[in-house]
């Protein structure tokens, strides 16, 4: 493939459940012809949905991106609890199931801020060591309670147990939430639960919305199943199997290693049709993508152009509008032709300063 003219793009993808987020990147990377590229959170292996990734110098955004709200669709097994939270995991305890009524009433309970303990199994560092990490050695991994928002919740599915004096016990919920960066399904979870005086492990996770890009709008879209408590409680037995697959294969490696050296890389029909639309859906930074990350539009003077870019003390005459009326923390710099020219951040001070540029 030609080498990619233009890497500097945001892709809207849709990861499949089975596949890890860095797995994911593949498609992408293969389709644009680029090794730089970051996503802006990842998924677990058991959930779908979307990722925005960034490649070329856009990569640079992805830890402004992670900081969006997010609207995830959850589908919640009650009665066991797992060590990860998630369906993966080595069931630790049981319980009974939670009432319709109790359920209804959690999910009020658990609006608006909340103090949320993380999942051991998580990337969180903790004295310099992934909490993950820390658990699988045989330690304890204590994470601080940690201030989290949901936004919004509703119930949209429900597999009922109807017991002989005819009260709705809830086996399996799918329900949708919008939370705040940070925010952790699986534990939001296990604290419905707990409220409800029962336990849960998360068996599907669907990713709609991040900030205001759209699953919807993602390359890959039309791959993902219709997600229901059926389709997530079948890919969460595929996934358990897979992860089964991936470990033999870590304890084998030298061996799969040797039986893959020298194997050219021969994509699928459908991976190549995947590809062809993540090039085809590859969005540049555009003034109203600019607005949607939250960033505020700057244009700069052509003739500044060349100062700009070689990093000169900043000026408020450079500009079509002074930078000093702009309230973001965040404000992109387009040229006159519309081309992003680079990002600028306040400091603390309230002057903006460079945070990177575009040659």
């Amino acid at each position: 493939m030609a080498e990619n003219k233009n890497p500097d793009k945001i892709i809207l993808f849709a990861k499949r459940p089975g596949q890890t987020s860095f797995a994911s990147l593949f498609t992408i990377k293969h389709a644009l012809n680029t090794q730089k590229v970051g996503h802006t959170g990842t998924l677990d292996s058991f959930a779908c949905g979307l990722l925005v990734v960034c490649t070329g110098a856009l990569t640079r955004l992805c830890g402004r991106i992670t900081e969006f709200d997010k609207t995830y669709e959850a589908v919640i097994e009650f009665g066991k609890e797992t060590d990860t939270l998630e369906c993966t995991g080595a069931v630790i305890r049981t319980a009974g199931l939670p009432s319709l009524e109790k359920l209804n009433e959690a999910l009020s309970h658990f609006s608006g801020t909340y103090m949320q303990v993380p999942p051991s199994f998580s990337a969180i560092h903790v004295n310099g060591r992934r909490a993950s990490d820390i658990v699988r050695s045989g330690k304890t991994a204590e994470i601080p309670a940690r201030p989290v928002t949901v936004f919004e919740s509703a119930l949209k599915e429900t597999d009922i147990e109807v017991s002989e004096d005819r009260s709705q016990n809830v086996r399996a919920a799918r329900i949708s939430f919008t939370v705040s960066k940070g925010t952790y399904i699986r534990s939001l979870a296990r604290d419905i639960a707990n409220y409800c005086g029962s336990a849960a492990t998360l068996v599907g996770l669907l990713r709609t919305k991040i900030g205001n890009f759209e699953l919807k709008d993602s390359a890959g879209c039309s791959l993902l199943d219709d997600f229901s408590i059926e389709s997530a409680r079948k890919n969460a037995l595929l996934t358990v199997q897979k992860e089964q697959e991936r470990r033999f294969e870590a304890q084998n490696k030298e061996k799969t290693s040797a039986r893959n050296r020298g194997k050219s890389y021969e994509p699928s029909e459908e991976e190549l049709c995947l590809q062809k639309e993540v090039r085809e859906k590859a969005l540049s930074m555009t003034e109203d993508i600019a607005v949607q990350c939250g960033f505020a539009v700057l244009y700069i003077k052509d003739e500044f152009l060349p100062q700009f870019k070689n990093g000169g003390k900043l000026r408020s005459d450079w500009f079509t509008v002074s930078p000093f009326s702009i309230e973001n923390e965040f404000a992109v710099v387009f040229s006159s032709g519309s081309q992003m020219c680079g990002l600028l951040q306040k400091n603390s001070s309230g002057y903006f300063q460079y945070s990177f540029v575009i040659n």
